[in-house]
């Protein structure tokens, strides 16, 4: 604190250091001699950190004094008056004053001085805090700045009562030896030299205690108490899948959860290290300090790291961690402390879960064994435990004990293990328990009966509890001692039931043996009770306590059982972990479930109905439904209505049922989250105690049998069916609950049972998300309860949403090879199976993938699915026991990202018809887009060297999966796949794991191989980093995707051919998005090229009119060059289409890899495009040059007329005006100009030759490329053509006749209606052909022989494409002689006109009034500026810019179709199809229905002609895009000419107008005998033009604006170059294909497709089939048909019955998978049932015998069911 500068308000005098008091001694002596009394004695009276408080007695006669006060840095001086006290201000602190005082008179005089020296107290220390509190220390630091000296006085207090105190010149202070848990306080003072303090400043600690230390170190106090979950532990981060060492004590505890949830015996050895480990090289042992007593105390002791955890963990992670830690062979907490209060915990619920099988030796002659609780068991109970001091390691000779000589395993932790050393904080208390389980063996087990051993750690003096509790049940105890001294009263006082035995070391020095005398004398022990340690070693005093042990197990019939202990622990006022309210009212609900179980066949008919005979019919009907096995000679669409009739009828029999009183009490348990785990944990554990009971004798009879698998294959069929019977575990109540639910939600939905049960998915969710397994197939059905899984995930994936990302792994395997131990070593799985029986069916288990590997993982959960065996011997009875297997292999490994195929070594026999299983499935999976990961895990292979010395075994393994690979494909029809490699990315070295076997030894008492779980773990590892690849390559599957996935696999694999049958929502997503993207690209490749075209076309037109004159090429140089353009572009756009097709495949979104498979056909459909486009585009360039070619010969005969006539009027002009002499009367001049004028017409036609252009017989030039086309049909076709007229052909309409038909086939065909396809063919191949030629001669152009070439191409690939209809040469030539007959016709009327339209002299004579006006003008001198600009701008421009728009119309009018509210219908095939036929079922109208089936092409046309009609029937809407285009192209004219006034031209106006249409030549096609006649006879200056030009442009554009609103939209389209309406039709058509058995349009995008597919199937009679001898029309449905046993005939099969089944081979390229449903096909049953007898009407048949279910089917479902069929969410 810096001291004060500011004057008093007493008057100050200040003056500065020495000076100061120079000057005071100056003093006039003569004044201070003089006798004034001076004040009496100063008195200090009080004194702070900043002032003194001073008081005197005042001498007589005196009222003033003045006072002077003074430190080595300053003075200062007051007067008082009329005070006898004063306190000094602003003083510093810390710093010693002298205060001088003197009295002054009324004259002024001073008397002599009176001095006091007080010093001010120092400021407290600030900011006085605790830094860090201990179990026996607390940490004080302060603030000492701005104080020179530093010295404090540190108390540390206790209840008023000082405890320690120092003085310090430091800033902190450690006050060591404390009690831990006590609160104390810390006061401060700092002390000046002169032993003047401060004031105190306070601050306040609590010690912590031990158990608050240890928990801080480790890191886990914010789980203290019971706060860490089995789910927190399971959970995957980053801790559990890498091996980064433990670098801090909060990372052991991690480390050892870690451990121990993989099994691993190395558990307890977790320890960490700050730093890496030195090289001892770079140790400098001179100067180093090694402080080896604080590395010791770095690390924790494993028992304490057990009991913090224990502390911390809930009751479920405490029983997983003592259940781990039982299979480990390690002690398990018996009693566990709370040190710091002296309390303990008996850990009964903790134990619950640990069951062991033993074999004692009364049992080993009859191959028995026990298998039970190790709560419920009762066993001697040993006991050990020490008072005082022991130099005996009480846990080493334990251990000792219970190992056999060739095995010794620490169960108990001591002082030689890592860590064992370090001494323990929380962990003393803690009793242990271990047991020894006998083999049966009696050459290697220690002990003939189990035995029980209890382990007391620390000292029984201190935890008096424990032992009370030991000695009253214990069947002995044996305390270990050095000394007993006094202690021996603590013996003597116990009321225990138990036998005593005092075990001490002689050797000890403090050993008294005289003592141990009077205490043997005071307990009444014999000599056998006491053990004594010599100078033997430890192998000969273990023999000794072993031959004690074994005579106490076989003399005393004490027993101890768990279960029974918690009775003295109440009695002990010892808490009983399993006392809470929650466990024990869930415990009390599940006793009454449980407890009325007699007999488990009788509870399941009486309380699990649902699930029974009912359920499993269900299931088989299902499949039935499917598969049409025993349809017989039924009808099949009849025989599948009759099936769901029976569905129907057995989900009403389930309804009837209520909800069971069992049922009803589980339900209602589930209720509560908090009683909820504990509930199922007391229910599978009840379920599995009574299983046990009623199971062994039966698992022991059906262990022998299988044993010998061939020879009693019946046997143990009927053994597995006796079990699964007595199998109960809590997988049948959820069961049970999905059965009802499916069960009600079956019901009407005001139906009041109904509501009651729609909360149950919901409650199964909540399960899902604590931990708890789903079953997704149900094993004894061999069924999936859909609906009831789909509402769980449902629910479960609105709880965990947007973290709702998820990757599968599954397990496959021969049964018994130990699948669901490795999941659960891998991730602490638990699936809830009955006890003594392997998994059946499929469960699928999810755990929560943390945030700091999620990104990483790309996932926010796993999902585990653990499945049944394959192979399995339970299903030995069943026929189709391999089909049962492929069904579940194929749906779980569809569900996976990474599978993994557990193969056990002993079990290589079996293994490749598992390895066949596999490859099956892969393949699907191929086939179907999926490509999950595969590890084939080779189980039981110990060698350390095994991955080298296999090699030869994965070579062996790969040539078997090849093998199967070939088998499995021709199963599956799918012949091109050789090698497994050609299924899946497979590498021998990566894909395959070794691990060897689970035990170490023999069990009971062997502990897991280290190996096994440390192998385990690094496969958990390789899977994290395949699962990290994963996402790289897809999005990853969310929870939904999943179900989706399940519902499609799961109804693919109930029909036979899973290939051909699968159907999945996101593949037709994925299809569906691929081939918008690609319409997309498909369209912009089509626009770009016909802009390019018409530029192309206009540069043909306009070449030779703006040719300059040094260029010497021709139309031919024109054409090749634009053919190399054209190369060029269409070169461009195909790459930028492939790139862009790559770009969408390697993009992770919209599962794109589930459609990966079609991107060839894509890549196909690309170079189609490319090369149709361009052969369509250059054969266009030749017609164009072609015709320009004759056009401008035509050309240049019209110019040498105009400029004949120019030359004739010009000469005129030139004599009349040398003629002219007087002015006469202008009309008289006007009339003689006209008579003069006709006479020069007149006189320059005659003199014209007028040969114009030279008819052609059109007939003549058809019929040759005909004869051409016809040529390789064979002689009678030739002959028949030279006796043909074309022009007879054609006249009339085409009717199919009996020579149309192979004679061989003619009578099938006409009983098939053949006859009736083929018209329809023939008039379709007609009309398309018709549209051609309309579309031809609507461009009056001149004939042309590529347009007869076009139509002959359009005919033979209609005939190629028909080629199976069975129709005979006669048909193709009468067919193309009829088209070509009526062609001929309609192009002979073209040519006629074209040559009528261009007729020279029709052409002059056309212009005849304009040149008389040009000469009028030119005679008066008249201004043509106007007249002229009005002419080119009308007869030019105006219809240039006319057919600009129409030529750019088209495209725009396809994009505005493309967007908005037509988006969707036109975005692909499937939506399109989508969008009719929901709008055909919306209209209701029969006619509508019969024109879509019969003339489908023709429908479709008339449909999108009337789309467009009806989204630009607002023609303000289509106006736009014309006003677009008027505006731009205006604007271009109107730059032209202002950019041709800047020059100037030789030949005037000529050459302005030239250079403007030269500007526009690239857009507009300037009519060139039109230019001609505007520039003969202009004598038009070119500034007054131009503007003349300007304003009639823009006065174009306004009268173009309002011509184009008057013309109608259909006049528009007819107009238009390119047809939107046929855009549209090419895009949503597509191939045109249609299904051979019903008609249903191919849907497939791109054009070059291998498969046709649609996405819904119809009745084959509205495709006109009927049955050939009743004339019915057929009601089957193809998509049905093709999984049944029935058969075809027809042309391709030369009318011989085929399968169905194997239509692929007749229609390779037809994809007819099954209905996504039974419901998929609804729409069309409805309306084949609506317009049954319309249909047989219209089709001249009798009606279908429609099935009675099809007739209940309502429009509503109809619309639904298409819903279904195009994935339309």
């Amino acid at each position: 604190m810096d001291c004060p500068s500011e004057d008093d308000e007493i008057e100050d005098k200040q003056q500065t250091g020495a000076c100061a008091v120079e000057s005071y001694h100056k003093e006039d002596v003569s004044k201070l001699q003089q006798d004034v009394p001076a004040p009496s004695e100063i008195l200090v009276q009080l004194i702070g950190t900043s002032s003194v408080t001073l008081a005197w007695d005042r001498p007589d006669n005196i009222s003033t004094f003045e006072l002077t006060y003074y430190d080595i840095t300053a003075t200062k001086t007051s007067t008082i008056k009329n005070d006898t006290a004063i306190e000094v201000e602003d003083l510093c602190p810390g710093t010693e004053y002298t205060f001088t005082l003197v009295s002054i008179s009324d004259n002024e005089k001073r008397s002599v001085g009176v001095e006091v020296t007080a010093c001010t107290r120092p400021v407290p220390p600030e900011n006085f805090n605790v830094e860090s509190v201990g179990t026996t220390s607390v940490t004080l630091i302060w603030d000492a700045s701005g104080c020179e000296e530093n010295k404090f006085h540190v108390v540390c207090s206790h209840n008023g009562k000082i405890i320690q105190e120092e003085i310090i010149e430091s800033k902190t202070v450690v006050f060591h030896d404390l009690i831990p848990g006590q609160k104390y306080s810390f006061h401060i003072s700092k002390v000046l030299s002169n032993d003047n303090r401060s004031k105190e400043a306070v601050t306040y600690a609590q010690t912590k205690t031990n158990i608050q230390s240890l928990l801080h170190d480790l890191g886990l106090e914010q789980y203290y108490p019971n706060k860490l979950s089995l789910r927190d532990v399971l959970q995957i981060d980053k801790r559990s899948v890498t091996d980064e060492p433990a670098q801090s004590l909060s990372s052991l505890p991690w480390l050892f959860l870690k451990k121990l949830m993989m099994v691993n015996v190395t558990t307890r050895s977790v320890k960490y290290s700050s730093d890496e480990i030195e090289d001892l090289q770079s140790l400098d042992f001179d100067n180093d300090t090694f402080d080896f007593l604080n590395d010791r105390h770095s690390s924790v002791n494993p028992l304490d790291i057990v009991t913090a955890l224990l502390l911390c963990a809930d009751g479920f992670l405490q029983q997983e961690m003592v259940s781990k830690m039982s299979m480990c062979q390690f002690s398990v907490p018996l009693l566990l402390p709370k040190c710091d209060t002296q309390q303990c915990m008996y850990m009964l619920w903790a134990m619950r879960d640990i069951v062991k099988k033993y074999r004692p030796h009364s049992l080993s002659d009859s191959k028995g064994f026990v298998e039970d609780r190790i709560v419920h068991s009762e066993f001697p109970l040993v006991s050990f435990v020490r008072l005082g001091d022991c130099s005996i390691s009480k846990s080493q000779i334990l251990n000792k004990l219970l190992s056999n000589p060739q095995q010794y395993h620490d169960t108990f932790v001591h002082h030689d293990m890592d860590c064992g050393d370090i001494p323990r904080k929380i962990s003393n208390g803690l009793v242990e328990m271990g047991w020894y389980l006998p083999c049966g063996n009696k050459n290697i087990d220690v002990f003939p009966e189990p035995v029980a051993v209890a382990n007391l750690r620390g000292d029984i003096r201190t935890f008096e509890a424990q032992y009370s509790f030991l000695c009253q049940t214990s069947t002995a105890v044996f305390v270990f001692f050095d000394n007993l001294d006094t202690n021996y009263k603590l013996l003597t006082n116990q009321h225990a039931k138990a036998q005593f035995f005092l075990v001490g070391n002689v050797q000890n020095k403090t050993f008294d043996l005289e003592q141990l005398k009077r205490t043997a004398n005071e307990m009444s022990l014999k000599k056998n009770n006491i053990i004594l340690k010599t100078n033997q070693n430890d192998a000969n005093f273990v023999k000794n306590l072993h031959s004690v042990v074994n005579h106490i197990i076989n003399n005393h019939g004490k027993k101890a059982c768990l279960e029974v202990m918690d009775t003295v622990a109440h009695e002990l006022g010892i808490h009983v972990d399993e006392d809470i309210q929650a466990c024990q009212k869930a415990k009390d609900n599940a006793h009454v479930l449980t407890t009325n179980i007699q007999e488990t066949l009788q509870f399941k008919n009486d309380q699990l109905p649902l699930q029974g005979q009912i359920w499993k019919d269900l299931a088989k009907l299902e499949k039935e439904e499917c598969r049409l096995r025993k349809a017989g000679n039924q009808n099949i669409e009849t025989y599948k209505s009759d099936l769901q009739i029976k569905k129907t009828e057995l989900r009403k029999q389930q309804s009837k049922y209520d909800i069971s009183e069992a049922m009803s009490c589980f339900v209602s348990a589930l209720g509560s989250s908090q009683e909820r785990p504990y509930f199922l944990k007391w229910m599978r554990m009840n379920l599995d105690n009574l299983s046990r009971k009623s199971l062994s004798s039966l698992r022991e009879q059906y262990k022998e049998k299988c044993q010998k698998f061939s020879e009693n294959k019946e046997e143990i069929a009927q053994l597995d069916q006796q079990i699964s019977n007595s199998s109960l575990g809590i997988e049948h109540f959820l069961r049970e609950m999905g059965q009802l639910y499916e069960a009600a939600v079956s019901l009407p939905e005001n139906v009041e049972s109904r509501k009651q049960m729609l909360h149950l998915p919901r409650l199964c969710a909540e399960l899902m998300l604590d931990g708890f397994p789903l079953e997704l197939v149900d094993g004894d059905a061999s069924n999936i309860p859909l609906r009831w899984v789909s509402d769980v995930l449902l629910y479960l994936n609105s709880s965990v949403q947007p973290n709702n990302k998820i990757m599968v792994v599954t397990v496959l395997g021969v049964q018994s090879t130990g699948k669901s131990t490795l999941l659960n070593t891998m991730f602490g799985v638990q699936f809830a199976v009955s006890s003594g029986r392997c998994t059946r069916g499929a469960f699928m288990q999810m755990i929560k993938v943390t945030e700091d590997i999620k990104k990483e993982l790309g996932c926010d959960y796993l999902v585990i699915i653990d499945t049944e065996g394959l192979k399995s011997p339970e299903l030995a009875n069943l026929d189709d026991s391999h089909e049962h297997d492929n069904e579940l292999a194929t749906l779980v490994v569809g569900l996976s990202d990474i599978t993994i195929i557990n193969i056990a070594m002993e079990n290589s026999t079996e293994m490749k018809d598992i390895l066949q299983i596999v490859v099956h499935a892969f393949i699907r999976m191929k086939e179907i887009g999926k490509k999950p990961k595969c590890l084939f895990v080779h189980q039981n292979v110990a060698d350390v060297s095994a991955h080298d010395k296999n090699m030869r075994d994965r070579k062996l393994l790969l040539e078997q999966l090849n093998e199967m690979t070939e088998a499995a494909a021709k199963m599956e029809n799918k012949e091109e796949y050789k090698k497994f490699s050609d299924v899946i990315d497979y590498d021998p070295e990566t894909c395959n794991w070794y691990i060897p076997g689970l035990w170490h030894g023999n069990p009971p008492m062997a502990p897991v191989n280290a190996g096994y779980s440390e192998a385990v773990y690094d496969l958990k590892k390789n899977m994290m980093e395949v699962i990290g690849k994963c996402k790289n390559k897809t999005s990853g599957n969310n929870i939904t995707d999943f179900l989706e996935w399940t519902k499609s696999l799961w109804n693919a694999v109930k029909y036979e051919n899973f290939i051909f049958s699968f159907r999945n929502s996101l593949v037709a997503d994925a299809y569906m998005r691929l081939c918008t993207e690609f319409h997309k690209w498909e369209w912009s490749f089509k626009k770009h090229m016909h802009s390019w075209a018409t530029q192309a076309e206009t540069r043909v037109s306009n070449f030779e009119t703006f040719k300059l004159k040094s260029d010497k090429s021709d139309l031919k140089d024109l054409l090749c060059k634009l053919k190399e353009e054209a190369v060029t572009k269409l070169d461009t756009l195909e790459k930028t289409t492939m790139e862009n097709l790559s770009k969408y495949f390697e993009q992770t979104e919209g599962h794109v890899y589930l459609v990966e498979k079609y991107k060839e056909d894509f890549v196909s459909s690309v170079k189609s495009l490319r090369r149709e486009t361009e052969s369509s585009l250059l054969t266009q360039l030749e017609t164009t040059v072609d015709i320009r070619r004759g056009m401008n010969n035509l050309d240049n005969i019209k110019k040498t007329f105009t400029d004949t006539m120019e030359k004739k009027v010009l000469a005129l002009l030139e004599e009349l005006r040398k003629n002219s002499s007087s002015k006469r009367d202008a009309h008289t001049t006007d009339n003689e100009l006209d008579r003069f004028f006709e006479q020069i017409w007149q006189d320059t036609i005659s003199e014209l030759s007028f040969t114009g252009l030279k008819r052609k017989k059109i007939s003549d030039f058809v019929f040759k490329p005909l004869r051409e086309n016809m040529k390789q049909k064979g002689s009678s076709v030739s002959q028949k053509l030279t006796s043909v007229n074309l022009n007879n052909c054609g006249t009339g309409v085409f009717k199919v006749a009996k020579e149309n038909f192979f004679k061989k086939l003619y009578k099938q065909v006409f009983n098939y209606n053949y006859a009736v396809d083929l018209q329809n063919f023939a008039d379709h191949i007609i009309q398309t052909c018709t549209q051609f030629v309309r579309d031809t001669t609507a461009q009056h152009l001149d004939y042309h022989d590529n347009y007869i070439q076009e139509i002959l191409h359009i005919i033979d690939d209609g005939l190629m494409s028909n080629k199976n209809m069975g129709f005979s040469e006669d048909f193709e030539l009468s067919l193309k002689l009829h088209i070509c007959g009526f062609s001929a016709r309609k192009f002979q009327e073209m040519h006629e006109c074209f040559i009528k339209e261009n007729d020279p002299r029709r052409c002059l004579d056309q212009y005849k009034d304009k040149y008389r006006n040009d000469f009028k003008d030119l005679f008066h001198d008249r201004d043509q500026c106007q007249r002229k600009a009005e002419e080119f701008t009308k007869l030019c421009l105006m219809p240039a810019v006319e057919a600009f728009i129409y030529s750019s119309l088209g495209p725009d009018i396809v994009d505005k179709m493309l967007q908005g509210k037509n988006a969707f219908q036109f975005s692909t095939r499937g939506f399109f199809q989508y969008t009719l036929l929901k709008e055909l079922v919306n209209e209701d109208k029969f006619e509508q229905f019969v024109k879509y089936i019969s003339e489908y092409e023709h429908f479709v046309k008339g449909w999108i002609l009337d789309q467009i009609t009806k989204q630009f029937s607002n023609e303000h809407e289509v106006f736009e895009l014309e006003e677009h285009h008027l505006r731009g192209i205006t604007k271009e004219i109107l730059q032209a000419v202002k950019m041709a006034q800047n020059g100037k031209y030789e030949d005037g106006i000529k050459g302005f107008i030239h250079c403007v249409c030269k500007k526009l030549e690239q857009k507009l096609i300037i009519p060139k005998d039109a230019l001609e006649t505007v520039m003969v006879l202009n004598n038009a200056s070119q500034e007054p033009f131009a503007d003349r030009l300007t304003k009639s442009v823009e006065e174009m554009e306004q009268t173009l604006k309002e011509q184009l609103k008057k013309v109608d939209v259909q006049d528009k389209l007819h107009k238009l170059k390119m047809k939107p309406q046929d855009e549209l039709f090419k895009r949503v058509f597509g191939c045109g294909k249609q299904c051979p058995f019903c008609k249903a349009p191919c849907e497939a995008g791109g054009e070059a497709h291998t498969d046709h597919c649609a996405s819904v199937h119809r009745p084959q009679g509205l495709g006109r089939y009927r049955y050939q001898n009743t004339e019915k029309l057929v009601a089957n449905i193809c998509s049905t048909n093709v999984h049944s046993e029935a058969s075809f005939k027809c042309f391709q099969t030369k009318y011989n019955f085929h399968p169905y089944k194997r239509y692929r081979e007749i229609f390779p390229d037809w994809h007819i998978p099954a209905d996504a449903s039974i419901q998929a096909s609804d729409y069309w049953k409805y309306v084949m049932a609506r317009f049954n007898d319309k249909f047989a009407e219209e089709y001249n048949a009798r009606p279908a015998d429609v099935p009675l279910m099809w007739k209940s089917i309502t429009k509503q479902q109809a619309k639904n069911s298409l819903k279904e069929s195009f994935s339309i969410k």
